[in-house]
């Protein structure tokens, strides 16, 4: 049986040691002394624990249901759910995915 020979790739390889993505930055709301303070409340009455998953032993977000984009409301506390890294990226993929559908061509 014929043996196939490997042809060279046309690909260029990237120094990933230099090309490092940009750092991402918070939107000033996000720092802002009252989304701190209601983050802070929000903790304590529920808990350190993601309301999707109900893991504990990792880093909670306060996620807007009914995102601001979209015309969400920044500070009632029954627009804001606590999840974990996990489901916060899969609830804000979802949402970015909807909200391009939505959006005329």
């Amino acid at each position: 049986m014929p043996r196939l020979k490997c042809v060279g790739s046309s690909l260029q390889t990237v120094d990933t040691r230099i090309a490092k993505p940009l750092p991402k930055r918070a939107e000033a709301f996000y720092l802002s002394r009252p989304w701190r303070q209601l983050m802070n409340r929000l903790l304590k009455e529920r808990g350190r624990v993601c309301q999707d998953c109900g893991r504990s032993d990792c880093r909670i977000f306060g996620d807007h249901r009914h995102e601001l984009k979209d015309g969400g409301a920044a500070l009632d506390p029954a627009n804001i759910v606590l999840l974990c890294g996990s489901c916060h990226s899969r609830k804000t993929a979802k949402a970015r995915a909807d909200r391009n559908r939505m959006r005329p061509d």
